[in-house]
């Protein structure tokens, strides 16, 4: 095997370009995912089975069916129903509620943990609904709840590679194409590697990071 440093070369300004794609798919997945996340655990203890169990449903089918699947339904039939967006953003979307009803199970674990005597003293203090689960709940379940959260944003990055299948050129979409179109594969494949290693490297760092403030 010879390594080609001009390959290399060659191909970086393809990675810049899939850097940045993959980069805005992991940020934007994981806030769509930790927002909705929240959404499926809150509407999860309604008193309520009309709330719950279309929720239950819904969060079960999209767990338990391949984020691939996923990705082809929304891009290849939903325009069959008139509705269209982009790759990216069809992307970005089905990411984001894919990992969604694996953080929900997250945010339920860490608000469960939260000692009984909370809910008690804020019902002492007669607090508003609201004001009991934005400032007394809440801010604790999310502190216990970091690092679960912070493994699926690596898991998020593993799986944007998947994106390729709907044309979307991130790293690995930028990196095939360059193969096929000069037939090196070991350069623009290593490279890739090496920025998936760095990456979720330097996402673990930043997580560890905001662990131990929020434990402080």
């Amino acid at each position: 095997m010879n390594w080609d440093w001009n390959a290399v070369g060659d191909f970086m300004p393809h990675f810049w370009d899939g850097l940045l794609v993959t980069l805005q798919a992991l940020v934007l997945g994981s806030l769509i995912s930790f927002a909705l996340g929240l959404v499926w655990a809150l509407l999860m203890r309604v008193p309520s089975r009309w709330v719950t169990w279309p929720v239950g449903v819904l969060t079960e089918f999209v767990r338990n069916t391949p984020l691939l699947v996923q990705l082809f339904f929304l891009f290849y039939v939903l325009p069959e129903w008139n509705i269209t967006f982009s790759a990216l953003t069809t992307g970005v979307f089905a990411i984001g509620l894919h990992y969604s009803t694996y953080t929900m199970q997250v945010y339920r674990a860490g608000i469960e943990a939260v000692p009984v005597g909370q809910w008690e003293a804020a019902t002492a203090l007669n607090l508003p609904l609201r004001r009991t689960w934005t400032v007394v709940i809440l801010p604790q379940a999310i502190r216990r709840v970091v690092p679960a959260l912070g493994n699926y944003v690596i898991a998020m990055l593993k799986d944007t590679p998947m994106l390729m299948a709907i044309t979307v050129l991130d790293m690995m979409g930028e990196a095939r194409l360059f193969s096929q179109q000069t037939f090196r594969f070991t350069e623009p494949l290593t490279v890739i590697g090496v920025a998936f290693i760095l990456i979720s490297y330097l996402a673990s760092v930043l997580l560890r990071t905001l662990e131990r403030r929020l434990v402080r």
